[in-house]
């Protein structure tokens, strides 16, 4: 072969090149959301709840970190939930063996120490105190799975636009104050903010404030992926602080199913001295 043809043939090579990277290799436009819409509190809980993650059994696998102050541990567990019933965790260092078994009923908490030979029992003031601020079951419950947790009618809260989210947030001490006066007082008076995703209507952040106690608890939401074809947060992060501690803990699940009935298995054995 000449040089002719050879210079031909190269500049034919790179043209075939230049045109494969036009048509295949161009960049697709990018789809132009409409600018947010400025929505009220009632429609903006009228869509959290069509779209909230409804189910009557969950099981979840998961992997998390836990940082108390300056320690930090890793571990694998087990989530299973009875919606309004109960809630039970299994937790496992890396090795796979159980370390701790937790169940969570509307009315008590009971959890085995397998490492320590230890068991206790008593209510959810336990969590109360561990994640510095007042739980009841329902609040742990929708906690766990991103879902509303539906402390105050919808007239205490204000909708608002907070970057590329909805935010509803409490308004007015006294409105706070009436409303609890028939629901429970340990409540205290707690402002509650709720992050919406604008096309889900997901709630991507959570933070509770005990205004009486100075304390928070937060919660973010991320990673949403169908299940049953809804939407469920595989990323879930909680901190909570106050003037001593600092708590945050990551969740990763990993394989999320709502098929039922599920058992939750909890026998303590004779062995085992209880933890007051």
């Amino acid at each position: 072969m000449n040089k002719i043809k050879i210079y031909n043939t190269t500049i034919l090579f790179i043209n075939l090149i230049i045109l494969f990277c036009i048509f295949s290799c161009n960049p697709q436009k990018k789809i132009i959301k409409e600018p947010i819409k400025e929505r009220g509190a009632d429609f903006l809980f009228e869509q959290l709840k069509n779209n909230e993650f409804k189910f009557d059994w969950l099981t979840a696998k998961f992997s998390a970190t836990v940082i108390f102050n300056e320690t930090e541990n890793s571990f694998n567990g087990t989530l299973r939930i009875r919606k309004d019933s109960a809630i039970w965790i299994s937790i496992s260092p890396a090795l796979g063996i159980e370390a701790v078994r937790i169940l969570i009923t509307n009315d008590s908490v009971k959890m085995i120490n397998r490492l320590e030979t230890t068991y206790f029992e008593g209510d959810l003031k336990y969590f109360s105190n561990t994640l510095n601020t007042n739980l009841d079951f329902d609040m742990l419950q929708y906690l766990l799975v991103g879902n509303d947790i539906a402390v105050y009618k919808n007239d205490v809260y204000k909708a608002s636009l907070d970057g590329k989210h909805y935010l509803l947030n409490t308004i007015g001490r006294g409105k706070l104050k009436k409303q609890l006066k028939n629901t429970i007082d340990s409540l205290n008076i707690l402002k509650q903010d709720i992050w919406l995703d604008p096309y889900t209507y997901k709630v991507t952040r959570v933070h509770l404030k005990e205004l009486k106690e100075n304390r928070k608890l937060e919660a973010e939401y991320s990673e949403f992926t169908k299940v049953d074809s809804l939407l469920f947060p595989f990323t879930v992060e909680y901190k909570t602080v106050n003037e001593k501690d600092r708590l945050e803990i990551k969740i990763e699940h990993s394989k999320v199913t709502t098929e039922g009935p599920l058992e939750f298995p909890f026998k303590v054995s004779d062995k085992y001295k209880k933890n007051n």
